[in-house]
């Protein structure tokens, strides 16, 4: 990927950081502490790297106020290193943009749908009857839009997102590739033969601003209400959000996580990888959910939790201790059985 130049001190007026090191060394790339070069910027946010700081050869590394610094190496300090390596990336890398701009010829826009300015609109993608697209947004190489959906400005939607009928989607949302917005929920009545009649699910899908949906994840629409994403929430590829469900503001759901019908999350929840909620249950605000926790019951303090079912982390983390010498304790009772066998016997 190409990339741009900075002097030290442009780096440091960039991400408003203190500066260590010679104003006029350059840096051209980015790397990690173990594999930068002089030419590079690198970064420290977790301590369990800081022997690295010693080898490392980078350029100059972005690291925090508590941070003790090495003699000879170049820094910039500030509260946030990783918002700075991040200013710093996005400041060198030239990311390359599509060659094809405006509404390409191969797309299939509805003569009834409006939109907006300076829209891009991909090749083989479809745009059906009464779509508005806001200002500024990126509509990607086959994404299928369905009618009557709106969308904001300044969104991004990557290639073969599909959004179906009536799903609002406010601005600045990106949309990873293979999302899909607004599927069927996952509803039958099943008669008394077994036989399984499908319940229409005829509501839709609200995503509200600065929300991001990773690639091939799905978001169900509702019954006849809405599944609701709300502002700022950003959910990894993979992930399952079953119809009805309210996802609270700045909520985290990594990867493969499922969320089953008509479960509501408070504000900023984060769900670890291959978490589970059950249908129909409540979580509070600031509820942590660890890797492959499974939410059986309503959350009503926040906190950290795991297991399956959750629990509190410190009282899970707690038994995981004590399973792991199961096979001890199975020894200490089987010799006491065998103790208390030979003291009968002498009684």
């Amino acid at each position: 990927m190409e990339s741009k130049k900075f002097s030290l001190a442009e780096l440091a007026e960039l991400t408003q950081s203190a500066l260590v090191g010679p104003a006029d060394h350059v840096i051209t790339g980015v790397d990690a502490l173990d594999a930068a070069s002089a030419e590079d910027a690198s970064f420290l946010a977790n301590p369990k790297y800081r022997l690295l700081l010693k080898e490392t050869k980078a350029g100059v590394i972005c690291v925090d106020q508590q941070t003790e610094l090495e003699q000879g190496k170049n820094f910039l300090i500030s509260d946030d290193p990783s918002r700075a390596f991040q200013t710093i990336i996005k400041a060198l890398l030239l990311i390359p943009s599509s060659g094809f701009t405006g509404i390409h010829p191969t797309a299939m826009v509805h003569p009834s749908a409006t939109i907006g300015k300076r829209v891009q609109i991909g090749p083989y993608a479809v745009i059906d009857q009464d779509v508005t697209i806001g200002d500024d947004t990126i509509i990607g190489p086959h994404v299928c839009i369905g009618p009557k959906v709106r969308i904001g400005s300044q969104c991004r939607f990557h290639s073969h997102v599909t959004v179906r009928e009536s799903c609002s989607i406010g601005n600045r949302v990106i949309l990873q590739p293979g999302a899909v917005i607004g599927s069927c929920g996952f509803g039958y009545i099943t008669d008394a033969k077994g036989h399984h009649t499908k319940l229409e699910q005829l509501g839709t899908v609200i995503i509200e601003d600065d929300v991001e949906v990773g690639a091939n994840t799905t978001i169900d629409r509702a019954r006849f209400k809405s599944t609701w994403i709300r502002r700022g929430t950003k959910i990894d590829n993979l992930v399952q959000i079953g119809h009805n469900v309210d996802i609270g503001q700045d909520n985290i759901i990594v990867s493969q996580t499922g969320i089953a019908g008509s479960s509501k999350t408070g504000k900023n929840v984060v769900f670890g990888g291959q978490a589970g909620v059950v249908g129909h249950l409540e979580i509070a605000d600031f509820v942590m959910i660890a890797t492959r926790g499974g939410v059986s019951k309503s959350i009503t303090k926040p906190g950290k939790y795991g297991g399956s079912p959750v629990m509190p982390l410190s009282e899970y983390n707690k038994q995981q201790v004590q399973l792991r010498k199961v096979s001890e304790y199975v020894k200490r009772i089987e010799n006491l059985e065998r103790n208390l066998k030979e003291l009968e016997e002498i009684l």
